[in-house]
């Protein structure tokens, strides 16, 4: 099944995609990802749905990528004696560490670590930032503060810390088991929440020990801020905007999302943009017009994929939200104004030999009739540095290793094409060669850029490119044994 896109697409499955005939129609309908959320079902219900996945990638004969995302810790205020109290602004607010039932003047917050981490000054959010406190004196087990913004506060609404990096883990407890789980089913990628610090990152490594690329998403203002370092132990980066909306003004996510995306483009790594691009399908068969634009936007700023968390989970019209984005998607990529502003913010910076190779590969296919640029990799990087260059051509990734395979599916661009292992360069063009036909993306009588390295079998060594027919006998008669 070749896609008629470059963007990818990720669904989140849930109640109301949890079936094969349900899972097969997404993927059928566009989806390249399906995401499974460590937060809702139980683990029996992951790995039910893994199987479906795997069973559907067998069926299809293509390599599927799954996202396994980790809750991350959750910071939540206790009960209150009457269920809920209604706060309103200039009242004063107290959160302590008794367990008392609250009241109108206090409620548990079952968190020293936020006592400790906490100046006077600080905001605190409550409900997805409904309720806005602001923190007038404190200790290391209570916080005294003024409400800002009043609301409605109930049993167990979210906490949310904007101004401060807390001493808090990105894994708790429960998402270590959850790792091990989902590395242990075989999941491709990790997304790790309430990322603050690479610290963060490279533990959730550590436990994964290579069985799994690590996504690490950016939805606090501490990853805002060490963002660099972050995306540089990241194999991926999620712009988690609903969470970013929480704890930063909402119109400082629009000019984050694209300094996010840019960074990882940069760094030839996965971007996806997540959250709420079509929350009115969840109900609706029809988007609005503003979630279109929202969906547009990703796509003109180079991410690599669009997300779709409730739509396709809970929602009533999960193969409508699909087809949306996937229609999205050809209308912005066939737009001559897409091609200008990709090539506008092409600036990486080339380096090394790998890096010259594959823009070489790109400035040839784009100055001539190439069909393809076909790169042969063990770890995907090679795949990862054609596609930072954005190629009007499709990128035909090929490799020996079904792991190297499902996590390229994550990456713009890619058409990931299971191959026998090569000792030799020879064998490789014939190998890409007979790929570019099978697959429909290039005739007898087509040429296609090949790049791959020598030694072959060995990570990080592409060294060599070059313009082959599509015609094996051509390729015999210019390479005899």
């Amino acid at each position: 099944m070749r896609r008629l896109r470059n963007v990818k697409i990720v669904a989140t499955l849930g109640p109301a995609s949890s079936d094969y005939d349900m899972i097969r129609k997404l993927f059928e309908a566009g989806a390249d990802v399906f995401r499974l959320n460590m937060s809702h079902g139980t683990h029996e219900d992951i790995r039910a749905r893994h199987a479906i996945i795997r069973q559907i990638e067998a069926d299809t004969g293509r390599p599927i990528a799954i996202l396994a995302d980790l809750q991350g810790p959750k910071l939540r205020v206790g009960v209150f004696a009457n269920g809920s109290e209604d706060l309103v602004e200039g009242a004063t607010f107290r959160m302590d560490l008794s367990d008392a039932p609250g009241d109108l003047n206090r409620v548990q917050l079952p968190h020293p670590e936020i006592f400790a981490a906490l100046e006077p000054g600080a905001t605190l959010l409550v409900n997805d930032g409904k309720i806005r406190l602001s923190v007038n004196e404190c200790g290391p087990d209570f916080a005294n503060c003024t409400v800002s913004v009043g609301g409605t506060i109930s049993n167990r609404k979210g906490v949310n810390v904007p101004d401060v990096v807390l001493p808090v883990a990105a894994l708790s407890d429960k998402d270590r088991k959850d790792l091990e789980f989902a590395c242990a089913i075989g999941v491709d990628w990790l997304a790790l929440s309430f990322v603050q610090r690479p610290e963060d990152v490279i533990e959730a490594r550590e436990l994964a020990k290579g069985r799994a690329a690590i996504l690490s998403k950016i939805e606090k203002p501490a990853a805002v801020k060490a963002y660099d370092a972050i995306l540089a132990v990241s194999d991926g980066i999620m712009v988690a905007r609903g969470d970013l909306g929480v704890e930063l003004p909402v119109q400082a996510v629009p000019p984050i999302q694209k300094r996010l995306v840019r960074g990882a483009r940069a760094a030839a790594k996965p971007v996806i943009v997540a959250t709420q691009m079509l929350e009115s399908m969840i109900e609706s068969p029809v988007p609005t017009r503003a979630e279109v634009s929202d969906v547009a936007t990703a796509i003109y700023e180079g991410a690599d994929a669009v997300m779709l968390s409730a739509e396709s989970a809970a929602g009533q019209y999960p193969i409508e939200a699909v087809t949306t984005m996937h229609n999205v998607a050809i209308s912005v990529e066939s737009d001559p104004v897409y091609r200008e502003i990709i090539e506008a913010s092409r600036k990486a910076k080339r380096t090394t030999v790998a890096d010259g190779i594959v823009a070489a590969a790109r400035e040839i296919a784009e100055a001539t009739d190439i069909k393809a640029i076909c790169c042969f990799s063990q770890s995907g990087t090679t795949v990862s540095l054609v596609s930072r260059e954005r190629p009007r051509v499709p990128i035909l990734a090929l490799t020996p290793l079904m792991e190297t395979a499902r996590r390229m599916c994550l990456t713009w661009g890619t058409h990931c094409v299971l191959t026998e292992e090569q000792d030799r360069f020879k064998g490789a063009v014939i190998s890409a060669a007979r790929a570019a036909r099978e697959e429909g993306f290039a005739t007898e009588s087509d040429q296609i850029v090949v790049t791959a390295g020598v030694p072959f079998n060995t990570q990080g060594t592409t060294n060599i490119l070059r313009v082959a027919p599509c015609d094996e006998r051509l390729i015999h008669r210019v390479d005899p044994e």
